[in-house]
C-alpha cells in the first residue's frame, strides 16, 4: 500500500500542476500579448520609403498651416481614431445585439483562440461568428447601437486633428456596415472605406471581400478628390499605412505608436460634434472580455433575482415590497414636495402626474414612491406588460378626442399618471411633450424621473418590449430617482388662453423637468426616434 508521504507528494504535485495550468490560461487570456502578430495591435520601427516624409504622430498637433480647401486627410479608424487597442468589444456588441445570447457566448468562448492566431485570422473569425446567417435587412447595429460606444472611445487628440483638415477619408479593416453610420452621422466624415461582408439571398455569409477591393476603393477616392489639393496627409498605425498604400499618395504620413494612444484622452459628451440623443441595444457597458465573462456569470443570479423582484412588486403591498426590493439591491429614492402634501384637501377629481419617460416602469415606481394607487396612461405597452402590471393601465387610441374623453373619465375616478414624451429616452435629453395633458386638469404635478443601470438597458426600439422590465430588474443594482416638483396650472387657468396655450403649458412642464434633472430639451418626437433606430414609426412587437 502507498505510504502517507507518497500520497501527500502525489497530491502536492497534482495541485501544483493544476495551478500552473490555471495561471498559464490566465496569462494567455487576460494579459497583453507580446507577439507583434497577435490580436492587439502593436507598433514597430518607423521606416522611410521612397523619400516620403514619415513623422511621429504628436508632431501633427503643432501644425497650424493646414488649409481646409487644400487638404485631404486620410486616417485609420482603429489605429488613429479610437483609443481602445482591441476590436473585440465592438464585435461582441454585434454578436449580442444582432445574433443573440448564444452567438455572444460562442464569441467569448473563442477569445482564447483569437489571442493565439494572427490579427488577420482573428478578425476573420470574429466576422464569421458575428455575421454568419444575420439578415441584412434587419441589421441596424451599425447605426443604432455601435455609434454610442465608438463615440465614447474617440480620442480628443485625433478629433482636434480632424477639425483642422478639409475633406476627410476614414478607412478601416473592419466591415463597413459597422463604422459607416458612426463616421458619417456623428463625425461628418466625407468618405468611408471598409471591408464588405459577402451576402447571399439577403443574409450575411460571415466572409469579407478581399482587401484588394477596399484598397482599390481608397485609391479611387484619393485619385478623384486629390486633384487640385496641395496636401494629402495620412494618419495611421505602422502596419496600416503600408497596408493601404498611403505612401504612394500622401505627401506626409503620421504614424501612431501604442505609447501615443496610452496618453490619449477620450472625449466628453459636451465635446461631441453632434449630440447623441438616440441609441438602442440591451448592453449598457463596454463588453470587454472580462466584462462579458462577468455578465455571463451574473445571468443565472440575475434571472433568479429578477423573479424575486417581480413577484415582490406585483403581489406584495407597498410596505412589504419596498423593503424587499431594497434588500435585493434595488435603489429607490424620492424627493417629495411638502407643499403638495399640505394642499391635499380636495377634490372631486384626481391629480394628474406628468413625468418624463425613462423606462416602462416609470408609473409603477412613482406609485411605489408615493405609496398610492395610480392609473397609468400608456401608448405602446405590450399585452404581456399590461397583464402583469400591478397598477391599472389604460391604452391610448392615438385619437385626440377619444383619448381626451378617456383621460377625463379616469381623472374623475382618481389620480392619473402620463408620460407625454410618448417614448423613452436613455440620454440626458427630453423629447417634445404632447400637449393633450394640458387640457385635462388644473391640478398638474410635474415629476422628474431618472434611472441608472450598469449591465442591461430596460428599453428597446427594435427588440421585444415585453422583455424591457425583465432586463431592467435583472441589473445588479438598478436605481430610480423620483422628484416631485411644484404643481402647475392647466389650460383653463393659463394666462392667454386659446389654442397656443396648451403648447405653452406643455413646454413649461418640459422646461421645469429639464431644469430639475439637468437634461436638455428637444423638439424631437417618438416618430423621430423610431425612424432613426428601428426604421418604423413605433410599432410594438407582439409577445
Amino acid at each position: 500500500m502507498p505510504s502517507f508521504h507518497s500520497t501527500k507528494n502525489t497530491m502536492a504535485k497534482f495541485f501544483m500542476n493544476y495551478f500552473s495550468f490555471f495561471f498559464f490560461l490566465y496569462r494567455l487570456v487576460f494579459k497583453p500579448s507580446k507577439n507583434p502578430k497577435a490580436f492587439h495591435r502593436t507598433a514597430s520601427n518607423i521606416h522611410a520609403n521612397e523619400g516620403k516624409l514619415y513623422h511621429k504622430y504628436p508632431s501633427f498637433a503643432h501644425r497650424a498651416n493646414l488649409s481646409k480647401d487644400q487638404t485631404l486627410l486620410l486616417f485609420n479608424v482603429e489605429d488613429a481614431l479610437l483609443k481602445s487597442p482591441s476590436l473585440f468589444p465592438y464585435f461582441m456588441l454585434v454578436a449580442f445585439e444582432a445574433g443573440g445570447l448564444l452567438r455572444a457566448f460562442v464569441l467569448i468562448l473563442s477569445y482564447p483562440l483569437l489571442r493565439l492566431v494572427g490579427e488577420d485570422m482573428g478578425l476573420k473569425i470574429m466576422v464569421f461568428v458575428c455575421f454568419f446567417g444575420v439578415k441584412t435587412k434587419s441589421f441596424r447595429v451599425g447605426s443604432a447601437v455601435l455609434p454610442k460606444f465608438f463615440l465614447e472611445d474617440v480620442a480628443v487628440e485625433t478629433l482636434e486633428v480632424l477639425k483642422k483638415g478639409g475633406k476627410k477619408v476614414g478607412f478601416s479593416n473592419v466591415p463597413r456596415v459597422m463604422i459607416e453610420s458612426f463616421l458619417r452621422d456623428y463625425l461628418d466624415i466625407d468618405f468611408v472605406v471598409g471591408r464588405e461582408v459577402k451576402v447571399f439571398h439577403g443574409y450575411f455569409l460571415g466572409v469579407m471581400e478581399d482587401k484588394k477591393q477596399s484598397n482599390a476603393a481608397l485609391e479611387t477616392i484619393i485619385g478623384s478628390q486629390g486633384l487640385g489639393i496641395c496636401d494629402v496627409i495620412g494618419i495611421s498605425g505602422f502596419k496600416g499605412s503600408l497596408q493601404y498604400h498611403l505612401s504612394s499618395h500622401c505627401k506626409e504620413i503620421y504614424l501612431v505608436r501604442k505609447a501615443d494612444k496610452r496618453s490619449w484622452q477620450r472625449i466628453r459628451r459636451d465635446e461631441y460634434l453632434k449630440p447623441l440623443i438616440f441609441h438602442d441595444g440591451r448592453l449598457a457597458f463596454m463588453p470587454t472580455p472580462l466584462a462579458t465573462l462577468a455578465m455571463f456569470m451574473w445571468l443565472p443570479f440575475g434571472i433568479t433575482l429578477s423573479i424575486i423582484r417581480a413577484i415582490s412588486g406585483i403581489l406584495l403591498p407597498y410596505r412589504l415590497s419596498i423593503p424587499i426590493l431594497a434588500y435585493t439591491g434595488f435603489q429607490l429614492s424620492l424627493s417629495p414636495n411638502p407643499s403638495l402634501q399640505s394642499s391635499n384637501t380636495r377634490k372631486t377629481r384626481g391629480r394628474l402626474y406628468v413625468c418624463n419617460h425613462k423606462t416602462l416602469l416609470d408609473p409603477l415606481y412613482l406609485s411605489f414612491s408615493l405609496q398610492k394607487d395610480l392609473t397609468a396612461v400608456t401608448y405602446s405597452l405590450s399585452r404581456v406588460s399590461e397583464l402583469l402590471a400591478p397598477i391599472k393601465t389604460v391604452r391610448l387610441a392615438r385619437d385626440r378626442d377619444q383619448d381626451r374623453k378617456m383621460m377625463e373619465k379616469m381623472l374623475n375616478k382618481g389620480d392619473l399618471v402620463v408620460c407625454p414624451e410618448g417614448t423613452t429616452c436613455r440620454e440626458p435629453y427630453l423629447l417634445r411633450f404632447s400637449p393633450l395633458f394640458a387640457e385635462m386638469s388644473d391640478d398638474i404635478v410635474p415629476v422628474a424621473m431618472d434611472s441608472h443601470v450598469s449591465m442591461f438597458y430596460g428599453t428597446t426600439a427594435g427588440g421585444l418590449k415585453c422583455l424591457d422590465p425583465l432586463f431592467f430588474i435583472m441589473n445588479p443594482r438598478p436605481s430610480y430617482n423620483v422628484r416631485v416638483l411644484d404643481g402647475v396650472y392647466g389650460l383653463s387657468s393659463f394666462l392667454g388662453g386659446g389654442e397656443r396655450s396648451r403648447f405653452d403649458v406643455a413646454n413649461h412642464v418640459q422646461s421645469e423637468i429639464g431644469k430639475a434633472l439637468g437634461f436638455g430639451c428637444t423638439r424631437l418626437t417618438r416618430r423621430d426616434k423610431y425612424l432613426i433606430l428601428a426604421g418604423n414609426e413605433g410599432i410594438v412587437n407582439k409577445c
